[in-house]
């Protein structure tokens, strides 16, 4: 296959132009894709000139794929999610990039987390668990919006989970088992544990059973050995105070949520990945302690639930690019 010529037009896309319009294809490409996230998209192409043209130069390749692939593929998205092998699949994402923008403003897309997540050797999006069995015998468990790449060599074996959470019961095998996110290493050391990476560049791991070494990213000589019913927060340069952990924090893993004396931010962040809007609450309510059994594939009878609480009232609302927002504040401040 030869490589369709580039336009000026393309060339001419600032990089931070074409990150916006990348941004608004893969949210468009989503099954859960709104009619307001759609509207919104329409807006920012009318918004400015510039982003009519990135919009336009992606409509463009994507057509040029349709005459490419079968027609139950057609689409930029399910072209590049054809490969089923995960050196072929990150090669087509590159070449999509160069093929959509080229020069500089490829390189940066190539770089964000978009573009990072769709060339993950394996995804899922949210309100879905999935589980897997990797190479070794090692038995995974993504939660919802979790993302990761795996890099098996005879020499070790590494995963790099880019977004979300994940649970690790890990294989006998004589190579070392390591997990990457942006705050540094977690080595098992024969182990179950659970690693979720979190929005600000931290990460959490909760040991079950067997052992992990933390090594901060930019502190390798700072590490802290995790024993099983312990788990820490860290990031790229400190490690947080040694924490318990209980079993039923996996319960997600059987899609419930077990809450006992949870602040309310921190279930909100436990409920995030089930969720297309996003989830906040006023600062006046993020403490306040949560506790119960929450199905978390029924997320309207969650919010139902919460929002029957005497302490709390739910508030929807949806953004101008169409991000709806489900917001929990203090019951007094609003009239029922």
């Amino acid at each position: 296959m030869t490589r369709a010529p580039q336009s000026a037009s393309a060339l001419s896309v600032p990089p931070a132009v074409a990150q916006q319009a990348v941004d608004w294809w893969l949210l468009l490409m989503g099954a859960d894709a709104s009619a307001a996230q759609r509207a919104a998209c329409q807006a920012w192409c009318a918004a400015d000139p510039l982003h009519a043209q990135a919009w336009e130069r992606i409509q463009q390749v994507n057509e040029q794929l349709s005459g490419w692939v079968a027609p139950q593929q057609a689409g930029l998205a399910r072209a590049t999610l054809a490969p089923a092998r995960r050196a072929a699949r990150r090669r087509t994402v590159q070449a999509l990039a160069l093929l959509v923008f080229g020069g500089g403003a490829a390189w940066q897309l190539q770089q964000s987390a978009p573009w990072q997540r769709l060339r993950a050797d394996a995804r899922t999006p949210r309100g879905e668990r999935r589980r897997m069995v990797l190479e070794d015998g090692t038995q995974l468990v993504l939660n919802g919006g979790s993302a990761l790449n795996i890099d098996y060599s005879p020499q070790q074996r590494r995963l790099h989970l880019l977004e979300g959470e994940m649970l690790i019961t890990t294989a006998a095998d004589a190579r070392a088992f390591v997990v990457e996110t942006a705050a540094g290493q977690a080595q098992a050391l024969g182990t179950r544990f659970v690693v979720r990476a979190g929005d600000d560049g931290s990460t959490r791991v909760s040991v079950f059973e067997g052992a992990v070494r933390l090594r901060p990213r930019q502190s390798p000589g700072d590490t802290q050995v995790l024993q099983a019913g312990q788990q820490a927060q860290f990031g790229a340069r400190h490690i947080s105070e040694l924490a318990p952990v209980h079993e039923e924090s996996t319960a997600w893993t059987d899609g419930i949520l077990i809450a006992r004396g949870m602040p309310l931010a921190d279930m909100l962040q436990a409920l995030q990945p089930y969720s297309a809007a996003a989830l906040v609450c006023a600062p006046e309510v993020a403490g306040l302690r949560m506790s119960g059994s929450y199905p978390l594939d029924d997320m309207a009878r969650v919010l139902a639930t919460l929002d029957s609480l005497p302490e709390l009232h739910v508030r929807r609302l949806t953004r101008w690019w169409g991000r709806e927002e489900v917001v929990l504040e203090p019951a007094a401040n609003t009239a029922r």
